[in-house]
């Protein structure tokens, strides 16, 4: 693994959880309207570093994301939102990358 990607935080969920079979990533998506934060799972299949790209190339139209914050690109002044849980399109997705908690 680079030394680029252990920069990023991965959360790790424990064994007693029911998600026990799948990584946790925190990431950060724009798309055209807005930004969003929060975390995407993917199972512990295959290689850790290929979270979001196995995301992004995968047969599946939608991506979940938990614990999202989404501001709105177009109307910054707006209040930011808050929801445990978004389904999103993969084809508005103009970027989606890793981030640490401090952004």
């Amino acid at each position: 693994m680079s030394e680029d990607f252990e920069m990023f935080e991965v959360e790790e969920l424990g064994d007693n959880d029911f998600t026990n079979g799948v990584w946790s990533e925190r990431v950060l998506v724009i798309t055209q309207d807005y930004e969003i934060k929060g975390y995407v799972f993917m199972p512990k299949i295959g290689k850790r570093s290929r979270v979001l790209s196995d995301i992004l190339n995968g047969k599946k139209r939608f991506v979940a994301i938990k614990d999202c914050e989404i501001s709105y690109r177009q109307m910054p002044n707006r209040r930011t939102e808050f929801h445990d849980f978004v389904q999103l399109n993969i084809n508005s997705i103009i970027i989606l990358r890793p981030t640490c908690n401090e952004e």
